[in-house]
């Protein structure tokens, strides 16, 4: 029994103390993604709360955390920028019920089917995309919009900068704030303690009020002035087929996100594994409460997951406890946020958006598997180019294509003893996509010559080589047409 109260007391000692350190990791982050995402800093807050709350105790994974993810940061500006802030909370609450419906419907675990260079192209197209527009917030500069004019206006923005001195002030934060998290982790282990992005975003506020330096500070509202239901008029705007397609977006990207942190963080801890559907569920239940709230998406984050986890974290309770922090934080010092500079902001979400890009993993990719390498950097240029949802399709349809492909192999054996018939053997799976090579083996076989195919090593055969077998066999065994022969003279 004593055994029993100690461990008890030991666990919720390590909660306690894993709970603040994921409230000091959550704090900026869900800040800066709510400006990065073009809304109200405190709808971050709301949505962190909400993870923690709600999300948090029910069941599915027990020690990730979820909340307001940088991953979602540039689907959320183009729906705002394109339907307006207030049907925010419609698209959210709609991608919620969609994830309770697949949750319901035992298709969580299908999530793990997704191609992992699609999943890697992916991050990377949001790398791309957080990059050429967070370095215009470096400069407290509005970005110009798509993934192309911001990448075609950086030479513009850089002609801006030299040329204004409040530019470089605040570019000067917003590099310190990049270097500092950088570097940070080269510290010794103690010194780690502090969370990177508090230290940094902290330190970026403390030179910015002490030397009173004139750069953007976060537009603070209040917590309660920033909540905006869905209104029941706009329900009808469900019909618009653009609409639904972001919150298909939305439906697909959060969920398959949140649950690939729950399959890295499940590598990360010997606990209890997640239940996939339960998890689903969980995100779902917690999107719904945020689009009632008129708040960001959520979706489970592996950079506070894994604070947890290294924490010491042993049950959900560390995250339940990160969202009261937040509660608190929000309710007794929401003044705090409007003194956090902008650019540090873009800078924490800068180094996010570095840290997408699979730099190193792409040269062993490139060179052990180009195919899967080619899909990760067209999903990821498609993302930059067009949007979001329209990237993750083409990238899908190319790892379908390549699978296609590399499934397809046939082997044509020849084997010709210069009498009796030429034997043709052919292995694998024909597919309309080996068709040409087939034929051009099949045509070139003598034509007078008797040919005996053998099909016997075929895996699969489908219709549009079957059809060309079927049209070169009879092609090849049509009889000669003799010539005609003059009548013998009399």
């Amino acid at each position: 029994m004593l055994r029993h109260t100690s461990s008890f007391r030991r666990a919720l000692r390590t909660d306690l103390t894993s709970s603040i350190v994921v409230f000091l990791v959550a704090l900026p982050l869900c800040v800066g993604v709510a400006v990065a995402s073009g809304v109200p800093a405190e709808l971050g807050l709301i949505t962190g709360i909400v993870g923690g709350l709600v999300t948090g105790l029910l069941p599915g994974s027990s020690l990730q955390v979820s909340g307001p993810a940088a991953g979602l940061t540039v689907l959320v500006l183009a729906a705002v920028r394109e339907y307006g802030l207030p049907v925010l909370g419609l698209i959210v609450l709609a991608a919620g019920l969609l994830q309770l419906l697949l949750g319901v419907l035992r298709l969580g675990r299908w999530f793990r089917a997704i191609s992992l260079a699609v999943v890697q192209g992916m991050l990377a197209g949001i790398g791309l995309v957080l990059l050429t527009g967070q370095l215009y917030a470096l400069a407290d500069r509005k970005a110009p919009g798509s993934g192309t004019a911001n990448l075609s206006g950086l030479p513009d923005l850089a002609g801006q900068v030299l040329g204004s001195p409040r530019a470089l002030t605040a570019l000067a934060v917003g590099a310190g704030t990049v270097a500092v998290m950088t570097l940070w982790k080269r510290l010794p282990g103690k010194a780690q303690l502090l969370p990177a992005p508090l230290v940094a975003v902290g330190g970026a506020t403390a030179s910015t009020v002490l030397f009173d330096l004139p750069v953007g500070r976060v537009d603070v509202s209040g917590l309660m002035a920033a909540i905006q239901p869905p209104a029941l008029a706009d329900l009808g705007r469900l019909a618009d087929l653009g609409l639904l397609a972001t919150v298909v977006a939305f439906t697909l990207i959060a969920s398959a996100e949140s649950l690939f942190s729950a399959a890295a963080v499940d590598r990360l801890h010997d606990g209890p594994r997640t239940d996939y559907d339960k998890e689903l569920m969980a995100q779902g239940a917690g999107n719904t409460v945020c689009g009632l709230l008129g708040a960001l998406p959520m979706t489970a984050v592996i950079v506070r997951s894994a604070a947890n986890v290294q924490a010491g974290a042993r049950t959900k309770l560390s995250r339940v406890l990160h969202g009261a922090w937040l509660l608190l934080f929000a309710a007794l010092l929401p003044d705090a946020l409007g003194v956090i500079p902008t650019a540090a902001l873009a800078g924490v979400l800068v180094h996010a958006g570095w840290k997408l890009l699979p730099v190193r993993e792409f040269r062993p990719l490139w060179r052990d598997h180009r195919g899967e390498a080619v899909v990760l950097a067209v999903t990821a240029g498609a993302i930059l180019i067009t949007n979001m949802f329209e990237g993750v399709l083409i990238g899908l349809l190319l790892a379908v294509v390549k699978t296609a492909w590399d499934i397809s192999h046939i082997q044509i054996d020849v084997t010709d003893s210069g009498t009796g018939p030429v034997k043709v053997r052919i292995l694998g799976n024909a597919t309309f996509l080996r068709l040409p090579r087939l034929l051009d083996t099949l045509e070139a076989l003598p034509a007078h010559r008797p040919v005996e195919l053998n099909l016997s090593g075929l895996r699969h055969l489908d219709h549009a080589c079957m059809s060309a077998l079927r049209n070169w066999a009879d092609q090849h065994n049509a009889p000669v047409a003799q010539p005609e022969r003059s009548p013998a003279p009399a």
